[in-house]
């Protein structure tokens, strides 16, 4: 297998992530069907993610193998509400984790949780949250894998 780096994506970076967010909508599409399939929209999230990302002092990680941007994790630190015990109100989450699909099952996923992780340890804090859609089985089963257990359930009505 290629050798896989990590490393905190720059701003000359935001085309690869684009790329990236562009591919996950479309396979969400598939899975949903309330995502949208234009490139515009994928764009259009990378910049709400940065921005969401400079305020709750988040980064996105890269994947690189071969010269090429494989996979991608935003992270933040975070805090959950008062009613949350103090110990565990402040939290690491990956907000998203994309890894390009000519590189699935490659464990570029589970290298990304392990960052998430360090940097979650590296804050002091004791927990990580992920979140994941209910149809992408393939994803829950590796978050599931790497030690992830459900937490919160969001549930939706069409009206």
């Amino acid at each position: 297998m290629s050798s896989i780096t990590l490393r905190t994506a720059l701003p000359f970076d935001k085309d690869k992530v684009v790329e990236l967010i562009h591919r996950l909508n479309v396979f969400e599409a598939d899975l949903v069907g309330d995502r949208r399939r234009d490139y515009g929209a994928a764009a259009e999230y990378y910049d709400e993610l940065m921005q969401r990302l400079s305020r709750r002092n988040g980064r996105v990680v890269l994947a690189e193998a071969e010269g090429f941007v494989v996979g991608a994790m935003g992270f933040s630190l975070d805090q959950d509400a008062a009613y949350v015990s103090d110990g565990l109100r402040n939290h690491g989450t990956v907000t998203d984790l994309i890894v390009h699909d000519d590189w699935r099952g490659r464990g570029i996923g589970q290298m990304l949780l392990s960052e998430a992780e360090r940097l979650t340890k590296e804050a002091g804090l004791k927990r990580l949250f992920i979140g994941v859609l209910v149809a992408n089985e393939r994803a829950e089963r590796t978050y599931r894998t790497f030690g992830f257990e459900p937490y919160v359930s969001i549930m939706s009505k069409e009206l």
